[in-house]
């Protein structure tokens, strides 16, 4: 059983938070191991999995990244060592972006490249948006299409994410 069918929900990159949350302690609840310590050493066992399995469905469900990532891997688009061919120009961008961040000797440099990133960051949001909007009622033509654009945003994100991370490491110091 997936994240969303264990919810009773269908798949979907948008959901509403406050359905998710209300589900999440609903089934929080009915799952709680306390309320089964008088139950068989199985049954416990298989609550405890249950609450646990819970527990990483909302972790997950309700951080659109995470989500993104999780419906990928749903539809076997995603891999452990996958080695996805970003285009030249993204990684030329980015490779900027690093030099600068190496050459970086003053606030306003980093902050120049805070921005940057930011910027970048904020587009590939847009990006993703325009793609699952209205994903589920797409022809299953435009969802292959969509899921291209949906897997190639996600490693630039994932690239730019690397990026964000020296940036606050440098900035740190």
């Amino acid at each position: 059983m997936n994240y969303f069918e264990f919810y009773g929900i269908p798949e979907s990159f948008e959901i509403d938070a406050v359905s998710l949350k209300k589900k999440f302690y609903e089934l929080s609840k009915k799952y709680h191991p306390d309320f089964y310590a008088a139950e068989s050493a199985e049954k416990q066992e298989e609550v405890l999995e249950l609450s646990t399995f819970n527990n990483k469905a909302y972790q997950v469900l309700s951080n659109a990244d995470k989500r993104t990532e999780y419906i990928l891997r749903q539809h076997k688009l995603l891999a452990e060592g996958d080695k996805y061919p970003l285009s030249p120009d993204f990684l030329m961008e980015m490779m900027e972006l690093n030099e600068q961040l190496i050459d970086a000797e003053d606030e306003a440099t980093i902050n120049t490249i805070k921005v940057s990133v930011k910027e970048a960051s904020d587009s590939l949001n847009e990006e993703l948006a325009q793609q699952t909007q209205d994903f589920s009622v797409k022809t299953n033509f435009d969802q292959e299409i969509a899921f291209k654009q949906i897997l190639d945003i996600y490693y630039r994100k994932k690239y730019l994410l690397r990026i964000q991370e020296s940036l606050n490491t440098f900035a740190t110091r």
